[in-house]
């Protein structure tokens, strides 16, 4: 079985502002397009909505399940976050190294929900720098942010 490749972003105009998030799933020859945004939000918010509805959709179709995943993110929060930070915000009570609660908290448990469930391998990529589905996503996120507007 092929591994599951998946291309999210999300931004705002304004921070907090209205924001679009967007996100490929591209499995079995086939690019899902998926994308949705705030009329309040932050870049951060919909970056992390960006990678649940991604992994939602893996969760969600039985066909997926159990196969590899690569999530290509231009985001270093999300990467980092759910790779290396959470682990210890999960041990402090969901405070961070400086005393303060952590935000976006509700994103995360979800984020972090999914991602325990499956085989994930999260990589970290430029954006604006050409890559075809990041692009792809950066162009729906605009789109979910004029919406907005």
């Amino acid at each position: 079985m092929d591994k599951i490749v998946i291309y999210t972003d999300g931004g705002c105009s304004g921070n907090p502002g209205p924001g679009g998030w967007a996100c490929v799933v591209i499995a079995d020859g086939v690019a899902k397009q998926l994308s949705g945004g705030e009329d309040k939000t932050t870049n951060n918010r919909m970056e992390l909505c960006a990678a649940i509805a991604a992994l939602s959709v893996i969760k969600n179709t039985p066909a997926f399940k159990g196969r590899e995943i690569e999530v290509n993110i231009d985001s270093q929060y999300v990467k980092n976050g759910i790779t290396s930070w959470i682990a210890g915000w999960k041990k402090k009570n969901w405070v961070t190294a400086d005393k303060k609660p952590v935000k976006n908290q509700d994103l995360w448990v979800m984020l972090d929900e999914l991602n325990s469930s499956m085989k994930v391998d999260w990589k970290w990529v430029k954006g604006h720098a050409g890559v075809e589905y990041n692009e792809v996503c950066d162009q729906l996120c605009q789109s979910e942010i004029k919406k907005r507007k």
